[in-house]
C-alpha cells in the first residue's frame, strides 16, 4: 500500500512533468503537435487530450468529480481542439488533483474501488491505492511518447526523472 504522502509526492511530479512537456510542445507549431506519428494515439495532440481524459475519468472514480464529457476514449483524442486551452485545463486538472491528493488521509486508500469500464464492457474491483498506481503510471508511459515525439520534431523537454523533482 502507498501512503498519501506518496500520492500527494506523485500530483506534484505529474504537474511538473506535465508543465516540462506542455513547455516544450509550445515550441512546436500546432501542424507539428497535429501531425499522425505512428504513436498509439497519433499525435502529441491527441496524447495530451487522451491524458487529460482519461486523469477526468480516474478522478471521476476516486473522488466523484464530473465525468468527462467524451463519452469513449477514441472521442477523448480530439475534445479540446486549441492548444492553449488543451494546456489550460491540463493546468487546472494539475492543481484540483494536487489540492485533492493534499486531502488525502490513510484510510482514504485502504479499501476497494469498483467500476464499470466502458472500454472494456465489464465491472472492476481493485485497492484503492493500486488504482492511483496505475493511474500515475498510466500517465508517465503516455508522458514518455509524448517526449519522444517532441524529441523527433526536436523540441527539447528538461529532465523527466522523479528522483531531480524539486
Amino acid at each position: 500500500m502507498i501512503s498519501p504522502e506518496h500520492v500527494q509526492r506523485l500530483t506534484r511530479y505529474n504537474a511538473w512533468q506535465n508543465a516540462n512537456l506542455y513547455a516544450a510542445a509550445a515550441t512546436l507549431t500546432d501542424a507539428q503537435r497535429k501531425q499522425a506519428t505512428g504513436a498509439f494515439f497519433g499525435s502529441i495532440h491527441a496524447t495530451f487530450n487522451h491524458l487529460l481524459w482519461a486523469d477526468r475519468m480516474w478522478m471521476h472514480r476516486l473522488a466523484g468529480w464530473p465525468k468527462p464529457d467524451a463519452p469513449s476514449i477514441q472521442a477523448a483524442l480530439s475534445t479540446i481542439d486549441a492548444f492553449e486551452d488543451l494546456r489550460a485545463a491540463r493546468v487546472a486538472l494539475d492543481a484540483a488533483m494536487e489540492h485533492w491528493a493534499a486531502s488525502l488521509g490513510p484510510t482514504d486508500l485502504a479499501g476497494d474501488l469498483s467500476w464499470y469500464s466502458g472500454a472494456l464492457k465489464r465491472d472492476f474491483y481493485k485497492p484503492k491505492w493500486e488504482v492511483l498506481v496505475h493511474v500515475f503510471n498510466h500517465q508517465t508511459h503516455h508522458r514518455g511518447q509524448i517526449h519522444c515525439m517532441l524529441t523527433q520534431f526536436g523540441a527539447q523537454p528538461d529532465d523527466t526523472d522523479f528522483a531531480f523533482m524539486a
